[in-house]
């Protein structure tokens, strides 16, 4: 694949946007989907399309990265930004996914708490995103992801510990919820990659 030498760094930044945005999107519409379960406003399918639109900006991301000569910092950066967020996207696909999936009837506190703190972290991610090109404010946004990274791993590790102390419990129900709150802790700590890798970028560039 040919290197163009004429400089598109700006498209860069227009895209991480547009990335930051979309995830953004993926996380309310799944707070959404779990607050209203069963019966939710939001399907399925309304993430499914989001999450869809998110995998273009990152072709579209990965594109620009092997084809451009001059990028606006590290390779290896971008790649690693651009996959995180990915990853963000497609981790609150699959545990929305799971609700249909196990047949859940109704959803309870502790994953509501875990989607609630998956928006306030992707606001934030967004934020920074949003100001990657002249870093404006990137470090404040970074610092509250991890202050949420933090609230949501007490959150997840609360939760199972009391699927396993509830002796009456079916153990289907265990699995089930289980999955679903490991599936929404793995979307925030991808929320954590991305900010340290955002974090790295500010330290190169400052």
């Amino acid at each position: 694949m040919r290197l163009a030498l004429v400089p598109r760094t700006s498209e860069f930044y227009e895209l991480f946007a547009r990335a930051g945005d979309n995830m953004l999107e993926v996380s309310r519409l799944a707070e959404t989907r779990f607050r209203e379960f069963p019966q939710s406003s939001v399907s399925q399918a309304d993430v499914k399309r989001a999450e869809t639109a998110g995998d273009q900006i990152t072709h579209d991301l990965m594109r620009l990265l092997n084809t451009q000569y001059i990028t606006p910092f590290d390779r290896e950066d971008i790649y690693a930004l651009t996959t995180s967020i990915d990853d963000v996207v497609d981790y609150i696909e699959e545990a929305c996914d799971l609700l249909e999936l196990y047949g859940i009837e109704q959803p309870v506190r502790p994953a509501l708490d875990q989607c609630r703190i998956l928006v306030r972290a992707t606001e934030h991610l967004a934020t920074a995103l949003g100001g990657l090109k002249g870093l404006r404010g990137v470090q404040e946004a970074l610092v509250e992801v991890k202050r949420l990274e933090d609230e949501g791993d007490r959150v997840v590790r609360d939760a199972i510990g009391a699927l396993f102390h509830e002796s009456r419990i079916d153990p289907l129900v265990v699995i089930r919820w289980k999955d679903i709150y490991e599936g929404l802790e793995e979307a925030l700590d991808a929320c954590e990659t991305a900010a340290n890798v955002l974090g790295n970028i500010v330290v190169k560039n400052a």
